[in-house]
């Protein structure tokens, strides 16, 4: 097994390179030992406990972020010293205990912004969180990136736990299912046949069972069967069942056909892009949730020239608010058109693509293309390659898998975490947030 954390090790090490001073590298870094996987955490043995110290205290979120960026299927750290009692893996985390049901509390019905493109889907919601297992089963929601699919699961599974707590409810991911059931199919030996036990039983004991961006299933098998015999043990038992996808159920194509029929066979409710007066409304309410007052002349402003993703719009609005703060003046049509550097009288925009976007990326960070979506890990290029990975999520109403493949064949994964880590550091960092903005207008101006 050695060997193998070694292969891992190796390629997180070579990232680790890159995000690092090669002094910290050199004397921190390089010299630790990978001894043990658990779970989705790779454990590295230090020489000293004044070395995990320092690694800890200085270099730990660098190792978890070349963990994460490494694409070797881990991500999380654990530092540990032989002998050692402060530096050593006091947990014993298993992947498939009952993880506590993590919902973001704003997802709920009453802040779900109702308009022509959605009320279909969202009266068909309603409907399950009050009767769940009774009324629409499975519900399969669909519509492109941004329109509010995860709004409205994560508002179904909120009303149901608060309204109906003696109900077991799970919210996850695709993503998440199909870690689980790797990890119950690939635990350590001597526990197999306890964890796949584990996982089988816990996701055919609950009651409403709801999974987010199915279409990352495409071409998985195992997973696959894996969630149809829980799905035919759920659905004999009347328990509700709501899926998500970025399309609908009959393009599917990469999933099996009886899952196809199946998800046929409940109610199909797909969310269409919102007109202007329902994404004016979607930027009040966002206005009001972050205690600003947005004149409608400026909401009018924002709408104009955006695209349907409702990511995006609240990234304009979010761009406004801190150019406010930052000059100190009030939200005016004027700022709001300098922070955007946009013109109040520009004329309809083109397009957006993917191609504008990757071109304007590699002119204002001087890169070339083949840099930006080849596999150059310095550090100012894998800046840029995540700021157009956000972008591209950001302006385009595109499934995740098809931005990793125009991004040189990247895992769906990877670009989650180019998109939350930019989104992040966009909070933290004016660096960052003005060459957003700048590459934004650029692409807009193309």
């Amino acid at each position: 097994m050695t060997a193998q954390f070694d292969i891992l090790w190796n390629k997180i090490r070579e990232r680790a390179k890159t995000l690092v001073t090669p002094i910290a590298y050199s004397t921190f870094i390089e010299d630790l030992v990978p001894i043990d996987v658990v779970g989705k955490k790779i454990v590295l043995q230090a020489e000293s406990e004044l070395a995990a110290g320092t690694i800890t205290k200085k270099h730990l979120d660098k190792l978890r972020e070349a963990v994460a960026t490494a694409d070797v299927g881990l991500n999380d750290v654990a530092i540990v010293v032989e002998g050692s009692e402060e530096y050593s893996l006091h947990e014993t985390p298993d992947a498939l205990e009952d993880p506590p049901l993590v919902l973001d509390k704003r997802y709920t019905f009453e802040s779900f912004v109702v308009g022509n493109s959605n009320k279909f889907v969202f009266a068909a919601a309603k409907s399950v969180a009050e009767a769940p297992g009774e009324n629409f089963n499975p519900l399969y929601i669909y519509g492109g990136t941004g329109l509010g699919k995860t709004h409205l699961m994560q508002a179904i599974a909120n009303d149901i736990s608060t309204k109906k707590p003696s109900l077991k409810v799970i919210y996850t991911t695709s993503e998440k299912f199909l870690n689980e059931y790797v990890d119950s199919m690939y635990a350590k030996k001597g526990a197999g046949r306890d964890n796949e036990s584990r996982f089988r039983n816990r996701y055919r004991g609950v009651d409403v069972l709801l999974i987010d961006d199915i279409q990352f299933w495409a071409g998985k098998y195992g997973v696959q069967e894996a969630f149809f015999h829980a799905f035919n043990e759920l659905f004999s038992q009347h328990k509700q069942i709501v899926i998500s996808s970025d399309c609908p159920a009959k393009e599917l194509t990469t999933l099996e056909e009886r899952l196809r029929t199946r998800f046929e066979g409940g109610l199909i409710a797909d969310i269409q892009p919102p007109d202007m007066e329902t994404k004016i409304a979607i930027l009040k309410r966002k206005a009001l949730e972050k205690k600003y007052i947005v004149p409608d002349d400026v909401l009018a402003f924002l709408v104009k020239n955006s695209d349907n993703n409702v990511r995006t719009l609240e990234g304009r609005l979010n761009t406004v608010i801190f150019a406010s703060k930052l000059h100190e003046e009030p939200i005016s049509l004027k700022l709001a058109a300098l922070a955007l550097q946009e013109s109040i009288n520009t004329d309809e925009q083109e397009e957006v693509t993917p191609e504008a976007i990757i071109r304007a990326t590699c002119s204002y960070y001087n890169v070339t293309e083949s840099d930006l979506l080849g596999k150059n890990k310095r550090q100012d290029i894998v800046r840029a390659r995540q700021i157009c990975t956000f972008l591209m999520c950001d302006m385009l109403a595109l499934p995740l898998v098809t931005i990793g493949k125009i991004m040189g064949g990247r895992d769906h994964s990877t670009i989650i975490y180019a998109r939350d880590k930019v989104s992040e550091l966009m909070r933290v960092n004016d660096k960052v947030l003005k060459g957003v903005n700048d590459v934004k207008s650029a692409v807009l101006k193309q």
